[in-house]
């Protein structure tokens, strides 16, 4: 942990104006983002899946609030454009989780959300629902992808780098990068755009 810290302290000052400026776009959305806007930011998440970060923003730039009201085909062939490896499988997510707009404000009020999501949304597991609820301004939630799985990897938090997850392996993983997060000072959710600038050289979304 001690090296981490010392790399991540490194790099603290330079990121933390990028970080606090994208914290703050995450608090706006999440207080005045319409259904709409929220569910585009459920749809990133679903995106980044086996993609990227940069992949997914180019998508959420070219459809807008297509994600509301695209037919299948059309998101297909949008997540085509955008050069997405599953454009017809993403798209089928996409339009399946529609019962979800007008509820996401009442989701996300819940004391758990992430269960919830989970369990009932298509496309997103632990990490994606963690990314989209840090990506609302959830700060508790870890999102472990690879590049932080990696990093965990490389200096000793953890011993393997999972090919799947179960709540049991996410829960446990989250606790031991939140120890890291906790004594650099910052939530989780505000230390993983440290973590990515570290890696990254740029705070994604």
């Amino acid at each position: 942990m001690e090296r981490l810290l010392q790399d991540l302290e490194k790099i603290r000052a330079e990121a933390r104006p990028l970080v606090e400026a994208r914290w703050t776009e995450f608090e706006k959305l999440r207080l005045e983002g319409s259904e709409d806007d929220l569910y585009g930011e459920l749809c990133f998440c679903i995106l980044t899946a086996n993609w990227s970060a940069q992949g997914g923003i180019r998508a959420q730039k070219l459809i807008g609030h297509g994600f509301s009201t695209m037919s299948f085909e059309e998101l297909a062939e949008k997540l085509r454009t955008v050069g997405h490896r599953y454009p017809e499988a993403r798209a089928k997510y996409i339009v399946e989780n529609r019962w979800l707009l007008g509820k996401l404000r009442e989701i996300i009020a819940q004391p758990d959300p992430r269960e919830f999501i989970v369990k009932n949304v298509k496309g997103l597991g632990w990490k994606e629902s963690s990314h989209f609820l840090r990506n609302v301004a959830f700060p508790d939630y870890a999102i472990l992808d690879k590049h932080v799985l990696r990093t965990m990897h490389s200096y000793g938090l953890i011993d393997e780098i999972p090919k799947g997850w179960t709540r049991k392996k996410y829960l446990d993983y989250e606790e031991r990068l939140r120890k890291v997060a906790d004594a650099f000072g910052e939530p989780l959710g505000k230390f993983d755009l440290y973590l990515w600038y570290m890696i990254k050289k740029r705070v994604d979304k």
